[in-house]
Order: structure tokens, then sequence, then C-alpha cells
């Protein structure tokens, strides 16, 4: 059984479309996703997290979906542990058409 570090968190924030890749030197556990708009995003637009998997395509799956239109603030918490290999990237989208200001916080913890 892995030992794992306290959290940490990874940020990004911005007011254009959100394609930002996460990923880490060792592997990782996902903790949770938290994602603030200056307003609701107000157009019918989702906003995701894939996993880019080093093993290969074959492997790469969606993990979460939600349509921000009519949503400001945003948390998700996985219901299981969504464990990493230190290849694998996290890629966080949404189109943000109404160029909102957001900020997208990442938290985690690393295997040590």
């Amino acid at each position: 059984m892995a030992k794992w570090s306290n959290n940490k968190t990874d940020q990004n924030s911005g007011q254009a479309p959100i394609a930002y890749t996460f990923s880490s030197p060792v592997p990782y556990e996902l903790v949770s996703v938290r994602v603030h708009l200056s307003a609701a995003g107000g157009t019918a637009e989702n906003f995701t997290i894939d996993v880019d998997s080093d093993a290969g395509t074959k492997y790469n799956v969606r993990m979460f979906t939600h349509d921000m239109e009519e949503v400001q603030d945003l948390f998700w918490s996985p219901d299981k542990d969504i464990s990493c290999e230190s290849g694998d990237r996290l890629v966080f989208t949404y189109a943000n058409t109404n160029t909102r200001n957001f900020g997208l916080e990442i938290v985690y913890r690393q295997a040590i």
C-alpha cells in the first residue's frame, strides 16, 4: 500500500479557455477539483477532466464532465480514490466562450 503526502494544490487562472494539463513526477492521487468563475458560465459548455494515460491512448478516459451554463462555483471530489502513475496527465478543459475570469484548483497527494 502506497504512502501519500499531505494534500498539495496546483492552481491555474485566467480569462481565456481552460486548457490546462496537470502531471506529477511521482505517482499521485486526485483528491478534489475546484473551479470558480467570475459569473455563471452563461453558455451550455462542459468543463471536463480527462486522463491522458502514459500507457497509451487505449487507456485514456473522460473522468468527469459538467455543464457550466448556470454554474459559478464547482467542487468535485471523486467517490473513489483515483490513483495515477507519474506519466499520467490530467487534462482540464472548458471553452469559456463568455471569457469569465476563472480560478482552477487541483488538490492531490503524491506517493512518498
